[in-house]
């Protein structure tokens, strides 16, 4: 017969207490990271929209006549600082995470997503409409999918990281050399691994992500917790991006 309180009980109920504000927390970290990403894909594609639909497009794309008298489109000044603006901006919020204020990181972010619609614009110009929605919609129920299992998940995806990661560089170094081979072979190989590479880094970010917030995400004050959000909502949107572009080459019908 126990004399006094149990002290088992107690603990018991401060676990479960614990871990019922730690679910919570993480849940509302994990909507404000995906309602980022969802805002920064919606941006893009209203800028982009808005060029190629309107006569912004001249200014991108200006209209030449080529040496056999057809008349093109081919990108202007402005449209090669569009295509490599984005770099510059991710260099400056990885390197300036410690230093960036979380208005600065926001900010940052939105004008990223607004140069990469500028620099997605050209796709409107090589694709039809129609396949490029219907890509958008077979990335975004391919990229939730395997979000929601990076979520759910118990097996430690971790171990992959490291070779997804090996696989963006080799990507990145074979689609270098493919600018000088114009090799179709090598492109369609390109495009099938930047699929498969891309849908596996939607399920290893997302476990990725949970997995520091469970780490650490009771040091998290709101300050850190809303600039972190913005970093991570970012890795998202990258892979989706990537994850689209690729898709693209398979599923998008080009304009005659």
């Amino acid at each position: 017969m126990a004399i006094g309180p149990d002290m088992r009980s107690y603990r018991g109920a401060s676990a479960a207490a614990g871990a019922g504000v730690l679910d919570e927390g993480l849940r509302a970290y994990m909507l404000r990271v995906y309602n980022w990403m969802a805002s920064g894909l919606f941006l893009t594609a209203i800028v982009s929209l808005a060029i190629s639909q309107t006569s912004l497009i001249d200014i991108f794309y200006p209209l030449v006549t080529t040496a056999s008298g057809a008349v093109v489109r081919q990108p202007g000044i402005l449209a090669y600082v569009t295509m490599f603006a984005p770099i510059g901006f991710v260099m400056i919020m990885s390197f300036g995470v410690n230093k960036l204020s979380t208005t600065q990181a926001q900010g940052l972010f939105w004008a990223f997503c607004a140069l990469m619609g500028a620099s997605l614009t050209n796709i409107f110009l090589i694709y039809t409409g129609t396949s490029i929605l219907a890509t958008f919609f077979v990335t975004a129920g391919t990229f939730a999918a395997m979000s929601v299992y990076g979520y759910t998940t118990k097996a430690n995806l971790a171990k992959f990281g490291s070779f997804l990661i090996m696989g963006v560089i080799g990507l990145l170094i074979a689609m270098v050399v493919n600018m000088f081979l114009h090799s179709s072979a090598l492109q369609f190989a390109i495009s099938a691994i930047g699929v498969l590479i891309f849908t596996g880094l939607a399920a290893y970010d997302t476990q990725r992500i949970k997995a520091d917030y469970v780490q650490y995400g009771y040091r998290f004050g709101a300050d850190v917790a809303s600039k972190r959000s913005v970093y991570d909502a970012l890795q998202l949107y990258l892979t989706f991006i990537n994850l689209f572009m690729f898709l693209l080459q398979f599923m998008g019908n080009r304009r005659s």
